[in-house]
């Protein structure tokens, strides 16, 4: 199921989801999201989203934000979430 229909039924806006979810990646849980990432993003702006992560010191999205300005937020959440999700756990 599409991450937006999922907020769509639970009555929350896609922020909302993706704060639920960057919170459940950053307690240890493993998210596989690859499926959502190929419809809803261009396949090299994943990647090089996430090559900014593989080389950064910090995961902080504001720093992200600004160093890849070309990007949506939504965009570099998502990367993020399948960045720490990978690496991290």
């Amino acid at each position: 199921v599409a991450l937006d229909d999922i907020a769509s039924a639970k009555g929350i806006d896609f922020n909302e989801l993706l704060d639920e979810i960057e919170a459940i990646v950053y307690s240890g849980t493993k998210l596989n999201i690859d499926y959502f990432l190929d419809e809803a993003m261009d396949e090299d702006h994943l990647l090089d989203i996430y090559d900014y992560f593989k080389e950064s010191e910090t995961d902080s999205l504001s720093v992200a934000m600004d160093e890849l300005g070309d990007y949506t937020e939504e965009e570099v959440r998502l990367v993020r979430i399948k960045f720490i999700s990978e690496m991290a756990n």
